[in-house]
C-alpha cells in the first residue's frame, strides 16, 4: 500500500535542505548594488582562478626542470611568492562573500534574532570601515615602496608591483562587509554576507 506524503515531513525536509550555490552571474542584491556584487565577485573568481592555476604551473614546471633536465626556473621562488600575495588577499574577499570568515560569536549566540541582527549589522559595518582602513594604509605603504625603488633580485621588476594585491583584497573585502550590512538593513532575515543566510533556524548556513 503506497503510503501517503507527510507535509510536515516535506517541510522539514524542505527547511533543513541547503539550496544550491548562487552562480556568479547572479546576486541577490537590486539594482546598481547588485551591478557592484557581480562585479566583485567576478574579479574574487579570476584572480583566485589565476593565481592558484599559475602557482600550481609554476611548481610543476620547477620540479621537471629541476629533476629531468638538471636546472630549475631562476624566477620560481619570487613567482610563487607573488601568487600566495594575490592568493591570500583575493581569499579574504571571496571568504567574506561566502560566510566563511572566522567569527567569535560566543555574545551572539546568546542574542535573540533581534539582537542578533543588530548585531551583524554592527560587525559588519565595522569591519567594513576596518578593511576600508587597511586598505588606505596599504596604499600608503606601496607609495613608500614605490619611492625607494627596490627590485627584485631575480625578476628584475619593482617590488611595490607585488604589493598591489593588498590594498586590492582590503577593498574588496569592504565593499563585501559593507553590501552585507546593507543586505542586513533592508531585509527581515540575518544574512552572513550577502548570500549566506544565518543557520539558527535551520542549524546550518545556506546560501541563497
Amino acid at each position: 500500500m503506497t503510503r501517503p506524503p507527510d507535509p510536515a515531513h516535506d517541510e522539514t525536509q524542505t527547511t533543513t535542505t541547503d539550496t544550491t550555490d548562487t552562480l556568479d552571474d547572479t546576486s541577490a542584491l537590486p539594482g546598481v548594488l547588485g551591478t557592484i556584487d557581480l562585479m566583485v565577485a567576478r574579479i574574487e573568481a579570476v584572480l583566485l582562478a589565476a593565481g592558484v592555476l599559475l602557482m600550481a604551473a609554476n611548481t610543476v614546471a620547477n620540479v621537471v626542470g629541476r629533476y629531468v633536465f638538471g636546472s630549475s626556473i631562476f624566477f620560481s621562488e619570487e613567482l610563487n611568492r607573488i601568487l600566495i600575495i594575490l592568493i591570500t588577499f583575493a581569499g579574504i574577499s571571496y571568504a567574506a562573500r561566502h560566510g566563511r570568515h572566522i567569527r567569535m560569536s560566543a555574545i551572539y549566540d546568546t542574542l535573540p534574532p533581534r539582537g542578533r541582527k543588530v548585531m551583524m549589522i554592527l560587525i559588519a559595518s565595522v569591519t567594513a570601515l576596518c578593511m576600508f582602513g587597511l586598505a588606505w594604509y596599504a596604499f600608503g605603504f606601496i607609495r613608500t615602496s614605490a619611492g625607494q625603488g627596490r627590485l627584485l633580485p631575480s625578476l628584475q621588476i619593482p617590488v611595490w608591483w607585488t604589493l598591489i594585491w593588498a590594498p586590492l583584497g582590503f577593498t574588496l573585502t569592504g565593499i563585501q562587509y559593507a553590501l552585507t550590512a546593507y543586505k542586513n538593513i533592508v531585509e527581515d532575515d540575518i544574512y552572513l554576507s550577502t548570500n549566506v543566510l544565518e543557520g539558527y533556524g535551520t542549524d546550518e548556513e545556506r546560501e541563497v
